[in-house]
């Protein structure tokens, strides 16, 4: 089959198939390509990792074991070519509470059902559902989950504890902010976490600089340089080593799971980190395949590379898994053409975390927290929310509704309302109904019998009972002197509710003994 393709487009414009295709095998060139970006890959990966695991409660190697993995296994496996997988910010405070409910080693058993769920997912071909997910909640969960995150890392940059979750984090921060002034050794922690988030901020500017190093690594790397060399009273990153780590989930986490009173809990811990890994990992594969011209993403396949990373990492007891768009995109600006450079992503982080161990305990605190709260203002859809607003005030609705409820509650319970809010909003949007009415101001004496013809009554649209009070006030609002003819033809959906109703309002119209100084309705399907 011939494909049309347009006599004058500009390249950018040109549809995949119009652009060269690739050898199969892999030139010189294409390798150089993927072994510069995993290095890039790496450097962008090693600070988040590390940050994601410490901020969620866990061993620091935890979080360079589920990079490991995402490299070595879900970079290996078909789905999406050129995102990387690893420990993501968005799933932090969820670790976090789970880690504190049920323990570190019950953590294992969590990841490891959630994955075993993906992977089912995806042999049932559910994958390519997630994009059906209203992108309202979507944007609503990853601001929500940013609101929590800055809450919680503002503790973190003064090295201090937390008090607990969203509203506690939220209301002790004028106490935080006075005990912070009170205290050399916070506003000394403060400094390093303010300094790495302003390099965070200004190091991108540098464009050729920003090609070579990524902000985060040069953002940890000073901070951690100016700690060592003045010996600066701040917390640090705790040491354990690679295989310390490692705690496989016995028989009894699984029981501590399924304990009276925790068996909800853990469920929705598990359906959560199954929603949000998926559904992250998805869009993120949606948002990748914009930025290159190879192979598509199918969507299935990735869906069960993630349940298989998930259940490696939860069979290892590391941190959960999803795609992340932050080493993704670096992935792709850094030139990577093949899955090849994903995989040594994960080489290079092996041999960091097997090799070099006690450099992590060099790491300040602050400066990890300050690369989180950096990465948590990155998930609020600021610039986005001003066009929703003015153009879908409704999902802007349920984008504030989603994360308020989020740093009110917990994340299921905040992505549920969302997720019921939005197909509210569907529903109501779609059961428009409106009726056209022929005949009402007619006067006497216009029929061949001298009174006056009934008055036409025509419903238009979809028939709920979300619109169900509105259509019976006007129906009510008829005057009771005519005769009114009521079609129901011009209908495309009438549900159960709006049928009875409109049966009980016929029989009202009807004289006391069904016949009547008005004829009654014609209801027309």
């Amino acid at each position: 089959m011939r494909r049309f393709r347009p006599a004058r487009s500009h390249p950018s414009q040109q549809s995949i198939s119009s652009r060269p295709a690739r050898s199969a095998r892999p030139s010189l060139s294409v390798l150089r390509a993927d072994f510069t970006a995993s290095l890039v890959v790496f450097l962008v990966a090693v600070p988040l990792c590390v940050g994601v695991a410490v901020a969620s409660g866990v061993p620091a190697e935890l979080g360079l074991l589920t990079g490991i993995v995402g490299g070595l296994l879900t970079g290996l496996l078909p789905g999406s070519s050129l995102q990387v997988s690893g420990p993501a910010a968005g799933l932090t405070v969820l670790v976090y509470e789970a880690v504190q409910e049920y323990g570190l080693g019950a953590l294992g058993a969590l990841v490891l059902i959630a994955g075993l769920l993906q992977l089912a997912m995806g042999a049932l071909r559910l994958g390519r559902w997630f994009r059906a997910i209203s992108i309202a909640v979507v944007q609503g969960m990853l601001a929500g989950i940013g609101l929590v995150l800055i809450a919680g890392q503002l503790y973190t940059l003064v090295d201090a504890e937390a008090p607990g979750g969203g509203p506690a984090n939220l209301a002790g921060l004028p106490r935080l902010a006075a005990d912070t002034a009170a205290s050399q050794s916070a506003l000394t922690a403060l400094a390093i976490g303010a300094s790495t988030m302003a390099l965070l901020v200004l190091w991108p500017r540098w464009g050729r600089a920003a090609r070579v190093l990524p902000a985060p690594l040069v953002a940890v790397a000073l901070a951690t340089a100016v700690v060592f060399v003045w010996d600066l009273p701040v917390a640090r990153v705790e040491v354990q080593g690679l295989l310390d780590v490692v705690q496989p989930p016995g028989g009894a986490d699984f029981a501590r799971l399924v304990e009276a009173g925790a068996v909800a809990g853990a469920l929705g811990t598990v359906l959560a980190f199954t929603l949000i890994a998926s559904a992250e990992s998805l869009f993120s594969a949606a948002a990748v395949d914009r930025l290159h011209d190879g192979p598509r993403t199918d969507y299935d396949k990735e869906l069960m590379a993630q349940g298989a990373g998930n259940t490696v990492c939860g069979l290892l007891g590391a941190l959960p898994m999803t795609a992340v768009i932050v080493r993704s995109s670096a992935n792709v600006r850094a030139g990577a053409r093949t899955k090849a450079s994903r995989v040594l992503h994960g080489v290079w982080l092996l041999v960091f975390a097997a090799a070099f161990p006690a450099a992590l305990g060099a790491v300040p605190i602050a400066a990890l927290a300050g690369v989180l709260v950096h990465a948590g203002w990155k998930l609020l859809p600021v610039k986005e929310w001003r066009p929703l607003w003015r153009e879908h005030r409704g999902e802007a609705v349920v984008l504030a509704a989603t994360a308020v409820a989020i740093v009110a509650t917990n994340m299921f319970e905040g992505v549920l309302l969302g997720l019921l809010m939005a197909i509210a909003k569907s529903a109501w949007e779609t059961s428009h109904v409106h009726l056209e009415i022929v005949g009402l101001d007619e006067p006497e004496g216009t029929s061949a019998s001298g009174s006056r013809r009934p008055v036409l009554v025509r419903a238009v649209g979809n028939a709920t009972f979300l619109r169900l009070p509105k259509l019976l006030d006007q129906l009510e609002a008829l005057p009771r002197d005519r005769e009114i003819e009521l079609d129901l033809s011009g209908l495309r959906h009438l549900d159960h509710a709006c049928a009875a109703a409109l049966g009980n309002w016929e029989e009202q119209r009807r004289g006391p003994e069904g016949t009547a100084q008005h004829t009654a309705p014609s209801i027309a399907p």
